[in-house]
């Protein structure tokens, strides 16, 4: 294998690439290594109980309802469909570049620093949003529990701005313990998600298996219901797509299954954070693969089984918006599986938000390794080996997030910057098969460069029927991104210091 040393055509520019070889010596330094102890069985326990969470127990009834009907299930098909494009592009690059910081680390090998960067800073937004929101929605439903089944009511100012209050007191908590967990070790939190992991997969098994008995055929005609124009959004509301080109989105019809298809992408969200996990593998040549499309195939499987007993269950235009399933058996007079699906969703978030901050941490540390942020978050425990001063700060911050923030808007956010390292990824994947040729590649991206031009053109669709005023948050998250590459990034970079020598 070649042993290129030389930083690319651009070493000393915006666009200088560091070496697969160097990222992966990097992750021998004994001040700045992770612990190996990961499994094709830990990944795939960590993709399906991260994915496995808000979307499936609430978006279900919001895409039925307002914009596919029965027909959701087709909508999570296509949904998986670009998921599974962006999955095998991850798949190529986490075997080949086996280090921490997923899109970030991948984009440093074959785009650049400066888009690197940028990639690194957008995911830092995504996960650090991503934890919040699930952890204040692990709130809500914890709080009505209490509320339903104890009788006891949280003090509304402790229970967070969407209900009046000033602090959301259990998100906060829950952050925190979870910062403590994964600064013992990314082992244990493999273990404490495959518990919560278990009782999740229950409840969904158990929606599929009881409401099979309760299904009426009439609930599934239409499946595909006749279309419905859209209400035209106006201003920063819009989606983007209206914006640029005049296109009216429909609901229902055969547009509406795409439609949907935005909407429950967010379900899906989550796969990419296995990638981050890659260099505490013990195998990651062979088990990042698997992992990956492993978790996305399970939860595909799930999404639309879930779909279509609920659908059969209730009438689509009756369904809940907030908690579809919940109530889907309520409506046939169970209210026992109600209890139990609630209690589930409740468990089951408590692993969304661990693994976000997880794959938050594994980026911000990568991006400190490398000099672009300050190396004092690179340093890792030395009994533990886990990056635990990034750990401890970001968690501290994403807790006082999510004790001070309302859900409102921060989804669409966690959307966007996914789909963006999306597109991102499937480049690189293009860009490093033409500048790299001789790398060994555990596991290949089939059908390159077809396979990463779908994934990117299928992000970019699905990014487009964000609203406007979502890609300006982003736009000005992504400025300020910049502002903190040339005031610091850049002129402290590992590989722009030492460049000019004959071995980075």
């Amino acid at each position: 294998m070649s042993t290129q040393q030389d930083t690319g055509p651009d070493k000393d520019g915006l666009f200088r690439t560091k070496t697969v070889e160097q990222s992966i010596r990097d992750t021998e330094e004994p001040e700045h290594a992770l612990k190996k102890s990961l499994s094709a069985w830990d990944l795939t326990v960590f993709g399906v109980g991260v994915i496995i969470g808000t979307g499936i127990f609430v978006l279900t009834g919001i895409a039925a309802r307002n914009n596919a009907g029965p027909a959701t299930a087709l909508s999570f098909v296509a949904a998986g469909i670009v998921c599974a494009l962006a999955a095998l592009c991850y798949a190529e690059f986490a075997s080949t570049v086996p280090v921490a910081g997923s899109a970030y680390t991948f984009s440093y090998a074959s785009i650049g620093e400066l888009p690197a960067w940028i990639i690194g800073w957008d995911l830092v937004l995504e996960f650090a949003l991503g934890t919040a929101v699930v952890a204040v929605g692990w709130s809500g439903y914890v709080r009505n529990l209490m509320s339903t089944n104890l009788g006891w009511d949280m003090p509304v100012a402790l229970s967070g701005p969407d209900e009046g209050g000033h602090f959301d007191l259990l998100a906060f908590l829950l952050v925190l313990v979870l910062t403590a967990i994964l600064v013992v070790g990314t082992k244990l939190s493999a273990r404490i998600t495959a518990i919560v992991v278990a009782i999740k997969v229950t409840v969904v098994l158990m929606v599929i298996i009881a409401g099979l008995f309760f299904i009426k055929a009439d609930n599934y005609s239409p499946f595909i219901p006749p279309a419905e124009p859209q209400p035209v959004g106006s201003g920063l509301h819009a989606p983007l797509i209206q914006v640029l080109f005049g296109f009216d989105p429909t609901n229902f019809g055969v547009m509406g299954i795409f439609t949907a298809a935005s909407l429950v992408f967010f379900a899906f969200i989550g796969f990419d954070v296995v990638a981050t996990a890659a260099e505490e593998t013990r195998n990651p040549q062979r088990d990042m693969p698997r992992g990956i499309l492993g978790s996305l195939l399970v939860c595909t499987v799930l999404y639309v089984a879930v779909t279509l007993v609920v659908t059969g269950m209730q009438y689509y235009k009756e369904m809940s918006a907030t908690a579809p399933l919940a109530e889907a058996f309520k409506s046939v007079d169970q209210p026992f599986f109600a209890g139990a699906i609630s209690l589930g969703a409740a468990v089951g978030l408590i692993t969304v938000s661990m693994i976000l901050l997880l794959g938050q941490t594994r980026v911000f540390f990568a991006m400190s390794r490398d000099g672009l942020l300050p190396r004092f978050f690179s340093i890792t425990h030395p009994k533990f080996r886990t990056p635990y001063r990034a750990t401890v700060v970001l968690g501290v911050v994403i807790a006082v997030i999510a004790g001070f923030t309302s859900l409102e808007k921060l989804a669409e956010l966690v959307n966007i910057g996914t789909l963006f390292a999306f597109v991102v990824v499937a480049l690189g994947v293009i860009v490093l098969r033409r500048t790299r040729p001789d790398l060994h590649r555990a596991f290949r991206t089939p059908w390159v460069p077809v396979i990463p031009i779908l994934s990117i053109a299928a992000s970019l669709w699905l990014m487009l029927n964000l609203p406007t005023e979502t890609w300006l948050r982003f736009a000005i998250w992504m400025a300020l991104g910049f502002v903190v590459y040339f005031v610091y990034g850049r002129g402290h970079s590992r590989l722009g210091r030492e460049g000019s020598k004959a071995e980075y």
